[in-house]
């Protein structure tokens, strides 16, 4: 058992020294800045749709009635 663990820690080390995890962790945060910016600009967004929806339903409504 133990020598397993040792054998997961050696390959951990060989990947964390490798240059090719780094471009991943770069792609990493830049993802999570993306997903960040988005969810910041669905609320403004969402309000901005919300009104525009009640604006029609208010032009139908005094159609209507």
């Amino acid at each position: 058992m133990r020598r397993g663990f040792l054998h997961i820690v050696f390959r951990l080390q060989r990947l964390i020294a490798r240059e090719d995890g780094q471009d991943l962790v770069e792609y990493a945060l830049i993802i999570a800045l993306l997903v960040m910016t988005t969810t910041a600009a669905t609320k403004p967004l969402a309000v901005v749709i919300g009104n525009a929806f009640n604006g029609i339903f208010s032009a139908f409504n005094n159609a209507i009635g």
